[in-house]
């Protein structure tokens, strides 16, 4: 049975709620549909902000032959199959829609890179990661980057109604309003709940029926839940109080859910600065050729280089100095403003900057404080000495 968000996604932009900065009068998204403009370019925004309608809204004003792959499971041959496909005697363009863009690999991306530049695909990617990060540079630089936005309250409550009219179900007012509020801008997860709330409590709605329907076994939701908070927070503390068997249960737990291993590894990186720091620099290093590996290679295998990164991180020595002097000097910025720098530590490229004491008195070895006059006079140390080496 198609779920009714697919029932009721809109086919042309017309009956398309929402983005009104990418699909209002004289916006980049609506002149690509309505003058037929043919462009690869990425979707980049939460879940159940439109992507995927968006994109067969786009397919449908080309006329276009339209492919949908997920890059959770598709793959090079997937690609390929569509470019190759015979079957298409016309010579109408060939779109191919990939949800969760960011879950290809690089190898993946770049196999993507010469059928877009040559126009044999036109690539509309989706995906709820910062393509920045996410997306070759060679790709994303073919590629023109569209951001959604989360749908807003009274937008929410457009598509509700929407909803609860093509399901015949009556909802009171104070049942829309939690609605909208709960689902958080995701249009998907609010005709969701109102779906299932019907096939439960019938034609007619009310606030604790839907909220009867959230706890409902029915139910189960994406990685925004607080389960999903939970597990990485466990992971982060477990390597944190250096117990590796603890953090590979939950590197399998995540893995497991689907959880994007890129995801994971970036909280290495940040983990190996933040919590090892200066106890062990090379961490770092191991830190980021996880993440490349993890890029590179992709799942299942690269479950291996994260495990591996995890027994190392967790059984390293821990050091939180350098992290707790970047947040003490960032309150220190906002306590104080832009303190002046002391002018002998300004150059003085000019006569009249010499004059006026520009570099005056610098020493390249001086013991004495670079910090501005205000700081220095309150004997600001933000990095603490090492104790155990100034013990020795």
């Amino acid at each position: 049975m198609e779920p009714l968000a697919s029932k009721i996604r809109p086919a042309k932009l017309a009956d398309f709620v929402g983005q009104e900065h990418l699909v209002g009068k004289g916006k980049p998204l609506a002149l690509a549909i309505t003058e037929q403009h043919l462009f690869s370019f990425i979707l980049w925004g939460p879940p159940g902000t439109g992507k995927t309608t968006l994109a067969r809204i786009y397919a449908n004003a080309l006329d276009a032959h339209l492919y949908e792959l997920s890059a959770v499971s598709a793959g090079k041959e997937d690609v390929r199959t569509i470019v190759e496909d015979r079957s298409i005697l016309d010579q109408r363009p060939k779109v191919l829609f990939l949800d969760e863009i960011h879950r290809f690999n690089k190898a993946q991306q770049d196999f993507l890179l010469p059928y877009v530049e040559s126009g044999r695909l036109t690539l509309v990617g989706a995906t709820t990661e910062n393509p920045s990060f996410e997306v070759i540079p060679a790709l994303l630089s073919r590629c023109r980057v569209f951001v959604l936005n989360e749908f807003s309250e009274a937008e929410m409550e457009k598509i509700i109604t929407r909803a609860a009219k093509n399901l015949k179900v009556k909802i009171d007012k104070a049942a829309r309003d939690w609605l909208a509020g709960m689902a958080n801008g995701d249009a998907r997860q609010a005709i969701t709940v109102l779906e299932n709330a019907h096939q439960l409590y019938g034609a007619t709605l009310s606030l604790e029926a839907l909220k009867e329907t959230i706890q409902s076994k029915f139910l189960r939701f994406d990685k925004k839940g607080e389960e999903h908070y939970n597990v990485i927070s466990a992971f982060i503390k477990s390597m944190r109080a250096s117990d590796a068997d603890a953090a590979l249960y939950y590197l399998a737990r995540m893995l497991d859910a689907g959880e994007d291993p890129k995801f994971i590894a970036r909280r290495m990186v940040v983990f190996a600065s933040e919590d090892i720091g200066l106890a062990q620099p090379t961490a770092l290093v191991v830190a980021n050729d996880v993440f490349r590996a993890v890029e590179t290679i992709g799942l299942p295998e690269c479950a291996i280089n994260l495990a591996h990164g995890v027994s190392y991180l967790a059984g390293a020595p821990k050091d939180r100095r350098s992290y707790d002097a970047l947040q003490a000097a960032q309150a220190d910025v906002k306590k104080y403003g832009n303190l002046p720098v002391p002018l002998r530590l300004h150059n003085a490229p000019t006569k009249l900057m010499e004059e006026l004491g520009y570099h005056a008195g610098y020493e390249k070895y001086s013991a004495e404080s670079y910090l501005p006059e205000k700081l220095a006079a309150l004997g600001t140390k933000y990095l603490k000495r090492d104790k155990k080496k100034n013990e020795k």
